[in-house]
């Protein structure tokens, strides 16, 4: 309505509060109300008597659209006054009534609250401006532009609505029209009544016609897209339908109805489980109802493979022969005896339990013992760890403990796994999914009760992944690998008849709890004898053969195995011995190919080896290396095998200087330290000067300089490197020692006492020096080898010293120490390098 309209209606200074709830009256507008509260029908009786002549009211909106009746501070302050053209009492008591907006007012203060609301106003008239300026027309022009696009997105509004905004005659009727026209929340509306001038209402306006068409406009591409997804579904369907009615016509057989058969036979004969079968079959239903063309399809089918190709309950009859065993591991390996007499223990077991179990069913019958033969049945898997140096036959003797049992073999190579899905599988949700290692490994092997080596255990990675060896807790659990969940698969497998052996070559890396639920076997190394007896019957006739070698062209004498073990191998197993063999053989297998057959058989004798193989590798030189005073031989041991470190020490001009050098670790650093300290503590007893630390520097280098050292059994032979620089007096060649120092000078055990000792022997040492308390670990040293040396048994520092250096009057031709003077400045003693 022309603002003209409004100047024939006066507002009363007092009027009747009507709160609506969620609506706001604009002026100019025509809007249909709906009563249904008493006190505001009595308003309404009221202010149609009153004012009967105009019957004006004034229609504030309720601030919580929640409340039946609002009090004064719950309404807004800025409505419309209106005037009631109609009222309709209905049946069900509430009245209708048609009222349009006059013009914006304010409350200035209520006079009454009882029975209804009741303010003293003012009028606010909306500030539009002298003129409709440039820039309220453009503002004009942008509201009609997006009200009509919004008309044409939205069924509900009538075109009527575009032609009445395109014909408002003022920027404050084309605001008020469109306002009331948008959908927004009551808040947005009141703001619009309340903003001035108009042409702030009209850039809100905007911003919010802007808004809702950015939704209308996006839900209208969403409804597109998805009628374009079903007609392209409906087009498939029936183009399906159509093929399938061509090939019924040419006679072709039903593909996906024959797959589906063939997979019921198969899940029939599998033998699964209830569980495993239950899932299968309905996963088979699923894909009865799907086409061949989903994709959906195509990963159903790969998943029923995997489970009918899963061997449930098919597995191989153990041979329980013990003498069987028992050759078969004597032939495959030289020595092992605790892992061979593990391996008979479990198959004399089982042999046991399966002879009791058949006088039991006999006698009893099959009923009164089935519960507990389920039980037992879960704890017949074995889970080994065999923990040594590389080459000496951990892996290989898995194939031979398979073969000996008649059982499958499968191995699986777990260094440098990082990613847990790589052992329990992917979950079918993703892409080219598929189970894990473990389940993948079994299947391969045809059976449920195979020989399944994890090789390298001690070499798994961890990173953002996840951890492999958290999951391998559950397949190498007794416990719990009866009914192993494949992430891939979500069924039970049982694994709980597999022999499982894991290897390392050593256990720090393995995580507690997985290494409490295997059996740790410790395989040490090789002495020298035993490589030459592993050569003779394992590793010469294999390289023969794989050389296209006869047994009659080729001869090794014990002499020249004897010699390729010491001088051109340094190693706690035989593979760098096969190596060296093998080309041996090589060479001989050149000569017979230019000479032909009938030459006869070509020996290797001691002397020969250097003609095929070059200078020896390796030498001795303890008697060397200990030649000055200073150096010191001390037993080591690495995750390969046990190995011999030569201590050097020596001084020069200074002032309590002590630098350590060659890579060592804090625990061998403290250990120096102790060392230094008991040396100090004791040079008197030693007859060492007492100014002599506060004028000399001292240095101890422990090569190889690249190799990482650490640990505390080297304080022994670090204290007796000292003594021997500072008295003078060298180191017995023929002594190795190992053992951990306080600073009372006690000498405490320490661990790796086999592989020590052997390493002491391979390196020709005849005499080992070892902590009192280490005594009884010499049980584990092969007999042989303790009948060769001799070992001293220490509980102190002194001791030690008293057996390693060479005596006093051997040393009478030097100076003690303390009283040779340095010249200029230079070492006193030359440190031998490596």
């Amino acid at each position: 309505m022309a603002s003209s309209e409004q100047n024939e209606f006066v507002i009363p200074a007092e009027l009747p509060v009507l709160p609506l709830r969620g609506v706001v009256v604009y002026p100019m507008m025509w809007l249909p109300l709906t009563i249904g509260q008493e006190r505001s029908i009595r308003l309404v009786d009221d202010a149609l008597l009153e004012t009967s002549d105009q019957r004006i009211i004034g229609l504030f909106t309720s601030q919580d659209a929640e409340l039946d009746e609002p009090n004064p501070d719950q309404v807004y302050r800025t409505g419309t006054a209106a005037i009631v053209h109609r009222m309709l009492r209905t049946p069900d008591g509430t009245v209708r009534l048609i009222v349009q907006g006059i013009e914006r007012i304010r409350i200035t203060g209520f006079i009454q609250e009882q029975p209804y609301l009741r303010a003293h106003v003012e009028v606010v008239p909306d500030a539009e401006g002298e003129d409709q300026n440039l820039e309220t027309e453009a503002l004009m022009r942008t509201t009609l532009d997006l009200f009509r696009r919004l008309v044409s997105l939205v069924p509900h509004m009538p075109e009527e609505l575009e032609t009445a905004a395109l014909n408002a005659s003022s920027a404050r009727q084309l605001a008020y029209l469109v306002a009331a026209s948008v959908r927004m929340e009551p808040a947005q509306a009141q703001e619009i009544l309340e903003l001035d001038p108009v042409a702030q209402k009209l850039v809100k306006l905007n911003a919010l016609l802007t808004k809702e068409l950015e939704v209308l406009e996006l839900g209208r591409k969403i409804q597109s897209q998805a009628a374009d997804e079903m007609n392209k579904m409906q087009r498939d369907y029936f183009l399906r339908e159509q093929l399938k009615a061509i090939q019924k016509e040419l006679g072709e057989g039903d593909e996906q109805e024959a797959e589906i058969q063939e997979f019921e036979r198969r899940i029939a004969a599998s033998g699964m489980p209830e569980e495993p079968e239950k899932e299968a079959r309905r996963e088979l239903d699923r894909m009865r109802k799907m086409p061949t063309q989903a994709a959906e399809y195509s990963v159903i089918k790969t998943y029923l493979d995997w489970m009918v190709s899963l061997p449930w309950q098919v597995s191989t009859e153990d041979n329980l022969d013990i003498a069987h065993a028992r050759q078969v591991l004597d032939e495959d390996h030289y020595g092992l005896e605790e892992i061979k007499a593990r391996i008979l223990e479990f198959l004399a077991v089982r042999k046991l339990r399966l002879e009791r179990r058949a006088q039991a069913e006999g006698a009893d019958g099959p009923a009164d013992t089935g519960p507990v033969d389920h039980i037992r049945r879960e704890r017949e898997g074995v889970i080994l760890c065999f923990v040594g140096p590389p080459g000496t036959g951990k892996t290989s003797l898995g194939q031979s403990i398979a073969r000996a049992m008649g059982r499958k073999f499968i191995r699986l190579a777990l260094g440098g796994i990082r990613d847990e899905a790589e052992i329990r599988g992917f979950r079918r949700t993703y892409v080219g999914s598929m189970p894990g290692r473990v389940i993948q490994s079994v299947r391969r092997s045809e059976s449920h009760n195979p020989v399944f080596m994890l090789d390298e255990v001690d070499k798994l990675g961890r990173d953002f992944r996840g951890d492999p060896s958290s999951a391998l807790l559950e397949v190498l659990d007794p416990e719990q690998n009866a009914e192993f969940r494949d992430h891939y698969l979500d069924v039970p497998f049982d694994l709980s008849q597999v022999f499982f052996i894991t290897t390392a070559n050593w256990l720090d890396t393995i995580p507690q709890p997985l290494l409490d639920r295997m059996e740790v076997i410790q395989l040490s190394s090789y002495t020298e004898e035993e490589k030459v007896k592993i050569a003779r019957g394992y590793l010469v006739p294999r390289q023969i053969k794989e050389n296209g070698l006869r047994p009659n062209e080729v001869q090794f004498e014990d002499g020249a195995l004897h010699r390729m073990a010491s001088e051109y191998t340094r190693e706690a197993g035989v593979r760098a011995l096969e190596r060296q063999i093998g080309a041996v053989c090589r060479k001989v297998a050149t000569k017979v190919a230019e000479k032909g057959d009938g030459q006869g058989p070509v020996v290797i004798t001691r002397e020969a080896v250097v003609d095929y193989l070059g200078r020896p590798k390796f030498l001795p030189e303890v008697a060397d290396r200990v030649e000055v005073p200073g150096v010191a031989t001390g037993l080591a041991w690495t995750p390969v095998g046990g190995d011999v470190l030569f201590l050097e020490a020596t001084r020069m001009p200074g002032g309590k200087g002590f630098t350590l050098t060659g890579q060592l670790g804090d625990v061998m650093k403290e250990s120096a330290q102790a060392a230094l300290s008991w040396v100090r503590g004791k040079a008197k007893d030693y007859g060492i000067a007492e100014d002599f630390f506060s004028k000399n520097d001292l240095h101890l280098h422990i090569p190889a300089g690249a190799t990482p050292k650490d640990g505390p059994s080297a304080g022994v032979t670090i204290a007796t490197a000292l003594v021997s620089l500072l008295t003078g007096r060298t180191v017995r060649k023929d002594v190795g020692m190992t053992g951990e120092i306080t600073l009372r000078g006690q000498v405490l055990p320490i661990g790796g006492v086999k592989e020590k000792v052997l390493a002491a022997n391979r390196f020709g040492l005849t005499t080992v020096i070892l902590p009192k308390r280490n005594e009884g670990d010499l049980e584990d040293v092969p007999e042989a080898v303790r009948a060769q040396m001799h070992f001293i048994f220490a509980e102190r520092v002194e001791d030690v010293i008293a057996a390693a250096l060479t005596p006093p009057a051997a040393a009478e031709a030097e100076a003690p120490a303390a009283e040779i003077p340095a010249p200029d400045g230079l070492p006193l003693f030359d440190v031998v390098t490596a």
